[in-house]
């Protein structure tokens, strides 16, 4: 069992590190966006009310996705 999980942790990082296509490179840009877009909300140095600080966590997770999948796209010789 263990051999396998070696091979497919092997196939994913070379799938990170392959050429990624133009449209999932705009996609990792603006989930980059959406990330620090979220930081800022949560880390606001003056009080903000709870639903943005809450915004700014969904903003985060959902633009860590989108970054994290759109590096994975690879293509298709």
């Amino acid at each position: 069992m263990e051999r396998k999980s070696k091979n497919e942790l092997g196939s994913l990082l070379q799938r990170f590190s392959e050429q990624t296509p133009p449209f999932f490179k705009k996609l990792r840009t603006v989930g980059l966006v959406t990330i620090a877009a979220g930081t800022v909300l949560v880390s606001a140095p003056i009080a903000i009310p709870a639903m943005l600080v809450t915004i700014g966590g969904y903003l985060i997770v959902g633009g860590g996705v989108m970054t994290a999948m759109a590096q994975a796209a690879v293509e298709e010789n």
